[in-house]
């Protein structure tokens, strides 16, 4: 989905399939028949072949025994080249060390991007019992501590539009979770994402960079009403760092 503000580049449109063909595969989606993937791009199933066999030829989608097709390691290049030029992640990343030293969980930057928000950067705490996710890895809008509060902090129109689209999908009780996140300037979840984690996240205010935002995630267990309460107010904290350091950076 485009985002708001983007136009639609004129006589695009198969080159448009094939990227949105290349981008469905996600780690819940790592492998797919070409009828899964026309319906996900809305495309004829004889079309949809032709963009995979383009993109094996590219050497960018292979085939696996049953079928199904899964992209190559050719596309781990594009990642690391993502994380060397997103000025923000590298900023921020020496604040989240200080801030999983200090709050013994691990932190995680998110962006938005269309209907996703998407880790940028996580570092992880040192305990043996700690939540791992991946740079990369996407959150629906909407769902958990992150994706409410990222939510949240879209334009007005689009953030109707998205509150909208997700009340009809999952229920109207986004739209009080929305109500806090705007008017308390965090959000937190139990086990919506993963059982017995708990997660809250707080803007990062970033200039004209797309919505970010920085979250925790703990297990529930170890983390009661004073942890959480110190947590959601240190992290404010880090946060605010990063604002600064993405401010001075943009000067």
């Amino acid at each position: 989905m485009s985002e708001p503000g983007l136009r639609r580049t004129a006589g695009a449109n198969s080159s448009r399939k094939v990227l949105q063909l290349l981008l469905s595969f996600t780690e819940q989606r790592w492998e797919a028949s070409v009828a899964e993937l026309a319906s996900v791009i809305g495309s004829p199933v004889a079309t949809t072949y032709r963009y995979v066999q383009l993109l094996k030829e590219l050497q960018l989608l292979e085939e696996s025994r049953s079928g199904r097709y899964h992209v190559t390691s050719r596309v781990m290049p594009l990642a690391r080249a993502a994380r060397l030029a997103n000025d923000l992640a590298r900023i921020a990343r020496p604040t989240m060390e200080e801030a999983a030293r200090e709050l013994g969980e691990t932190i995680l930057l998110f962006q938005h991007f269309g209907d996703f928000a998407v880790c940028s950067d996580r570092v992880e705490c040192d305990r043996a019992m700690r939540f791992t996710f991946q740079p990369g890895h996407s959150i629906p809008l909407g769902v958990g501590a992150t994706g409410k509060m990222l939510l949240a902090l879209l334009p007005d129109g689009e953030r109707e539009r998205q509150a909208a689209r997700i009340a009809d999908e999952r229920g109207t009780e986004v739209r009080d979770a929305l109500k806090h996140a705007l008017a308390n300037r965090y959000a937190q979840s139990w086990g919506e994402i993963e059982d017995g984690v708990w997660a809250c996240s707080v803007p990062v205010d970033a200039d004209r960079l797309r919505p970010s935002v920085l979250s925790l995630v703990g297990p529930a267990t170890r983390v009661g009403d004073t942890e959480r309460e110190r947590a959601i107010t240190a992290l404010r904290g880090y946060a605010e760092q990063i604002g600064k350091a993405i401010s001075e950076y943009s000067v």
